[in-house]
């Protein structure tokens, strides 16, 4: 997909260059491109290795996963650890 005009917005907003503005909008894009699936994974172990327990993981994932732009559907603590574990 061309993102050429939102590049665009983003240089002209910023006054960032056009290739450094078109990184950050692929970044972007990736970040929120990941699945339901691959955004627990991914926080769950970031949160782990902080040295969080999952008694505390679970609801901050559900928090995270509601306030993403494009939220995923509603998820149980149980469904979030079948992701994790399977």
């Amino acid at each position: 997909m061309d993102h050429a005009e939102l590049v665009r917005h983003i240089a002209g907003s910023t006054g960032l260059p056009l290739p450094t503005a078109a990184r950050v909008v692929a970044d972007v894009i990736a970040y929120f491109g990941e699945t339901t699936e691959q955004f627990v994974r991914r926080r769950h172990a970031a949160l782990h290795r902080r040295g969080h327990r999952n008694a505390e993981i679970w609801p901050l994932l559900l928090a995270e996963l509601a306030a993403r732009p494009v939220a995923a559907g509603e998820l149980t603590e149980r469904q979030l650890r079948r992701i994790v574990y399977g």
